[in-house]
């Protein structure tokens, strides 16, 4: 009998060592694109659920008009969130993927939109600096060992400084509704 509890004690010990644990990853490293920008982002563990991103990119912005035409721009775009993976164990026990931060996420995304330099088709073009705090939900997938997919949607507000830029106007603080869909490669 000591044996069998003795070997039934070793057993339970090597598959205990094999289990993942539903955590997000200490750092990951990203690039993300999708139609419309760029983006070099760091996922780091907060907690076992918790995330917090960081990124920088490029926006870019595509109009067209009677007036001005058609044109694009490229501006330089600075995001922090906190990002909380809610659904990892409920992953784990349908036996998917968790690792590279799989899973669903709730995240409150802050974006800083500085006025430091465009890159545009048209010439005297530039934007107004402004600051956008969204909470959205999303989902993350992995596509093979690297590749992955993100989508994700909210509504929140974007608060554009225009009384810094020297307008006459005061500041204003708007809507602002963000939608993204992205393919990355974690390294």
């Amino acid at each position: 009998m000591k044996n069998l509890l003795f070997a039934m004690f070793v057993c339970g010990l090597s598959l205990g060592s094999y289990a993942q644990s539903s955590s997000v990853e200490r750092s990951i490293f990203n690039v993300q694109t999708n139609l419309l920008g760029l983006y070099i982002n760091n996922e780091s563990r907060l907690t076992n659920s918790i995330a917090l991103r960081s990124e920088i990119g490029l926006d870019a912005v595509i109009w067209g008009n009677d007036y001005y035409g058609t044109g694009y721009l490229m501006t330089p775009v600075i995001t922090l969130e906190p990002k909380w993976y809610y659904n990892l164990s409920k992953r784990l026990e349908k036996n998917k993927r968790i690792d590279q931060n799989s899973g669903n996420f709730i995240t409150l995304k802050t974006s800083y939109h500085p006025d430091w330099f465009l890159i545009s088709n048209r010439e005297n073009v530039s934007i107004i600096n402004f600051l956008t705090v969204i909470p959205s939900w999303g989902i993350r997938r992995n596509l093979g060992t690297h590749f992955n997919y993100e989508v994700g949607a909210g509504v929140g507000i974007a608060h554009y400084f225009i009384k810094a830029e020297d307008y006459y106007s005061g500041d204003e603080t708007v809507a602002a509704i963000d939608f993204h869909v992205r393919i990355g490669y974690t390294f």
